[in-house]
């Protein structure tokens, strides 16, 4: 009988000790995948001593604090997850105002991917499990509180004394300078809060400066006429980060081969300068990058990006298209509807259907960078036109997953891009590649190299008098491939920038930007905030009023 009654009460002890357990994972748990560990635990968290006062409280007061305390609980959890993933792929902690957009586009890439149906199950799912770390908190809260009060009805002396020392030998910790004294969890989710706080203020700042009229643009009476007659090219290059320079696993390979770039254009006779731009984004998020460059505003997340799609700002391309040029757009990984092209004032978009693509995609790469620049160049440059041309190409082949790498083939075997159906299939899957760090890191190399070289080869190939191209990072790749974490660390958010042409009068026109001479910036090559480039570009190209 004895036996029997004790089993319930010893399973009951263990669900105590396991919600314990519970409780001080989820409140030492750091909020970055590489810092986890088990000296992640090490610490006494204060927060532990303020719930089971807190816990001890009985009645409707008590249930109350309870249900407030596991929302608290569930949110700083839901957090430290959603910023262990932003951290991943792009150096920085999650924030629900800039970051709630991500939820949007998951959904609509489940909806082509596995249905609307199944896109609402996902969500429905999603809704589910926070609903159930809510409910598990409040459950795992609910032993500790048990505990608590069987321990407060045995020994209410010891109790308080144990809470006591607990306080005391916290307070110890924390005036004595150590760092186990934890306030992890609180600091956590007062961080969020402060930064969801910063970012409503940011947007209100930012919104009244976009009110304010264009005042730079009107001291030039003669846009781009420095540049008049010549098609200009602004290249995007997907994650084309200055760690490929700068990282001793990628620079032993890419510096050579810029170098060779150098000396196969200058044999064409073009020139180039070199230099770097600070991108507002790391590890994705391209569009924000296209849009602080042309536009010539800082845009660092979605709702400053939004703002700005909605605001008069005139984007380099719609001051080229005002000047006289006709201005396209080349999206490859343009797959959907994209009412933000309105904004950058295209004459024409080409998307991924309506580029002529026949051929097998790349994994997430819908066609080649090769295809991409041949259709441009047949649809917009074969036949010589009064109107100069100015386009913004966006290259993404080095796009992650990073396999299958294309390779070059002769520009005139590109046809409709059926040739490169036997690449498409060709090499490791992702699933493959991604098994191992050191073989992304890679495979990421290899295809910047392609990217590099399909510039080099377009422009020896179809490159004249009346070509100019501006080639830039969009933005560093992610830190599964840099290893680096820290945004503010110099260089960390680095894109390299390279112009070239054939014209000397071009490459004189940019004297003033001490940009370093070939396709290699020096390393204390000048470094501008990408959202420097318009104007220094509009300046050395037009001519001012006075």
């Amino acid at each position: 009988m004895n036996k029997t009654s004790s089993s319930p009460a010893y399973l009951s002890f263990g669900l105590h000790c396991f919600a314990l357990a519970l409780l001080m994972v989820a409140l030492l748990v750091p909020n970055r995948i590489d810092a986890l560990g088990i000296s992640s635990f090490y610490f006494f968290p204060v927060e532990i001593l303020v719930l089971s006062v807190l816990l001890l409280l009985r009645g409707r007061v008590g249930l109350i604090l309870r249900w407030i305390m596991a929302g608290f609980l569930a949110l700083g959890i839901i957090f430290k997850c959603a910023d262990m993933a932003t951290f991943n792929v792009f150096a920085r902690p999650f924030n629900p105002v800039f970051d709630g957009y991500l939820f949007a586009n998951g959904m609509n890439l489940l909806n082509g991917a596995i249905g609307k149906v199944g896109a609402l199950v996902v969500a429905a799912l999603l809704i589910l499990l926070v609903l159930s770390i809510t409910l598990a908190a409040f459950w795992v809260l609910g032993r500790v509180q048990h505990l608590l009060r069987k321990a407060e009805q045995r020994a209410p002396l010891v109790l308080i004394a144990g809470l006591f020392v607990g306080a005391a030998f916290w307070f110890a910790l924390f005036f004595g300078g150590s760092i186990k004294a934890s306030m992890q969890f609180y600091q956590h989710l007062s961080n969020h809060a402060r930064a969801v706080v910063a970012t409503l203020a940011d947007l209100k700042t930012f919104n009244a400066q976009l009110d304010k009229s264009e005042k730079f643009v009107d001291q030039y009476r003669a846009l781009f006429s420095r540049l008049q007659g010549k098609n200009v090219l602004v290249i995007f290059v997907e994650s084309y980060g200055r760690t490929v320079l700068d990282n001793p696993e990628f620079s032993p390979h890419v510096r050579p081969l810029l170098e060779q770039v150098s000396t196969e254009l200058e044999a064409q006779g073009f020139a180039m300068r070199s230099g770097f731009l600070t991108s507002p984004t790391v590890g994705g998020l391209s569009w924000l990058a296209h849009g602080t460059a042309l536009s010539g505003v800082w845009i660092d997340n979605q709702i400053t990006y939004n703002s700005l799609m909605m605001s008069k700002q005139p984007t380099l391309n719609r001051l080229f298209n005002q000047a006289g040029w006709r201005t396209v757009a080349v999206m490859p990984a343009i797959t959907m509807d994209w009412p933000e092209g309105n904004y950058y004032g295209y004459d024409h978009i080409y998307h991924s259907r309506n580029l002529g693509y026949q051929g097998k995609p790349f994994n997430w790469v819908t066609m080649p960078d090769q295809y991409t620049l041949s259709a441009f160049h047949k649809r917009e440059l074969a036949e010589k036109s009064s109107i100069p041309v100015m386009a913004e190409i966006a290259l993404i082949s080095s796009h992650a997953p990073w396999t299958p790498i294309p390779e070059l083939i002769d520009w005139n075997a590109v046809g409709d891009g059926t040739v490169f159906n036997t690449q498409a299939g060709s090499g490791d899957s992702p699933e493959e590649v991604w098994k191992n760090n050191a073989r992304i890191r890679l495979q990421f190399r290899l295809s910047i190299e392609y990217a590099l070289q399909t510039i080099a080869s377009y422009i020896v190939n179809y490159g004249d008098d009346d070509l100019v191209v501006l080639v830039l990072g969009d933005h560093q790749p992610a830190p599964i491939v840099t290893g680096e974490t820290d945004r503010t660390k110099p260089g960390s958010m680095d894109v390299p920038i390279h112009i070239i042409a054939r014209d000397p009068q071009v490459i004189k026109a940019i004297e003033q930007w001490d940009w370093t001479a070939g396709m290699v910036p020096s390393v204390d090559a000048p470094v501008w905030r990408m959202d420097k480039l318009r104007n220094k570009f509009i300046e050395a190209f037009s001519l001012p009023n006075h």
